[in-house]
């Protein structure tokens, strides 16, 4: 088994994280509008969080995510935005690390770990629910963009 180093990423590690992110919106089938500029700009700013996995010096897998905080419970989460391992590295125990890795600071923060999935995705899926993770089926995702959040801001 490789041996994996997780660590916050730097502003050298742009290029990298790019390419993670781009293979992941290949595997969604989701267009990529992620640049350089953004990555320095949100993932290496205040925006958001980034960790990486690597395996030696490469990269190997990514981890980002933000906090987030739930008023009626009082409590802080972690929200896993993207996890991705690249498919060379799958089924080493990669992926499970990352998550171990984001699992200790949020309980950390006396908080949770939260994160959606597509629903096609039967083998990420699997993967979660063999943590303990469960659907939160209550809640509905919306989201107000474009035309729609314009008219809401004027």
């Amino acid at each position: 088994m490789p041996d994996f180093t997780i660590r916050k990423a730097g502003e050298n590690d742009a290029p990298q994280i790019l390419a993670l992110i781009g293979a992941l919106a290949a595997y969604e089938k989701i267009t990529i509008r992620l640049t350089e500029e953004a990555v320095h700009r949100d993932m290496l700013g205040t925006a958001c969080h980034c960790d990486l996995a690597f395996d030696g010096t490469q990269a190997v897998g990514i981890a980002t995510w933000y906090w987030t905080y739930k008023t009626f419970g009082a409590r802080r989460g972690l929200f896993v935005e993207d996890l991705y391992v690249h498919e060379a590295w799958r089924g080493h125990g990669l992926g499970r690390a990352l998550l171990a890795h984001l699992a200790a600071r949020a309980t950390e923060a006396g908080g949770f770990l939260e994160w959606q999935v597509l629903d096609w995705n039967a083998q990420a899926i699997r993967f979660y629910e063999s943590l303990g993770a469960k659907p939160l089926s209550q809640w509905l995702n919306y989201r107000l963009d474009g035309e729609a959040l314009q008219r809401l801001a004027s």
